[in-house]
């Protein structure tokens, strides 16, 4: 089978990008990424771009797979880490070739960075996957009755965003005056972070980035 490899290109900060995954963009045939994904890493593409979008993208990889098969050597890109939010990605690409995973910094880690979480007193929770997400409210529900972990939650772009998910933390009973954080496009120029209630959370009108992460402390 082919082989093809899948690098974890950072939060989106270029300098972020690790040296090993520099290396492999620019020694690459073929990089396959969705649009946004390509762009930090664009000044390290030698060889040719493949830009994929969600309608797309099965006959994207199947195209690089065919590269792959011949030959070249292919790379996918994924934001952030390749073990926090890219698995249904990882999964397309396992199905045609083997893989190689380059990992690379998270925007979790710059979160944890931000707020002076560490990991080990941290659980972490995504509400991302594409085929369901009421686990993952379960988790997040039983995990704020206790409190006893700091929280890092990822929404799910675009049906599952902050607001929401505030909304329903209250339809379950978690106290309205819980404090939490939305940090938004870390790394970037325009990295914002915003501090909440739950009730204020639920009450928020504007449109917040998909690449928003939600932040709960334990309780004191």
């Amino acid at each position: 089978m082919a082989a093809i490899t899948i690098v974890g290109v950072g939060p989106g900060d270029p300098d972020l990008l690790t040296l090993k995954a520099r290396e492999v963009i620019r020694s690459a045939d073929y990089v396959a990424g969705f649009e946004t994904v390509l762009g930090p890493v664009r000044r390290w593409i030698a060889g040719e771009a493949m830009p994929m979008r969600y309608r797309d993208q099965e006959d994207v990889l199947e195209a690089l797979a065919a590269h792959a098969e011949s030959g070249k050597k292919c790379v996918v890109c994924a934001w952030g880490d390749l073990n926090f939010s890219s698995k249904e990605l990882l999964d397309r690409v396992r199905r045609r070739a083997e893989v190689e995973l380059i990992p690379g910094i998270s925007s979790v880690q710059l979160a944890c960075a931000r707020l002076g979480f560490t990991m080990e007193t941290s659980m972490f929770i995504t509400l991302h996957a594409r085929d369901g997400h009421e686990e993952g409210m379960r988790e997040l529900t039983d995990a704020l009755k206790r409190r006893k972990r700091n929280l890092i939650v990822l929404p799910r772009p675009f049906d599952l965003m902050p607001a929401d998910i505030a909304a329903r933390l209250l339809e379950s009973s978690i106290a309205a005056d819980t404090p939490l954080w939305a940090l938004q496009r870390l790394s970037l120029p325009d990295e914002s972070i915003s501090e909440y209630t739950l009730a204020s959370l639920a009450d928020e009108g504007k449109e917040f980035s998909d690449l928003t992460i939600l932040a709960f402390p334990a309780e004191a």
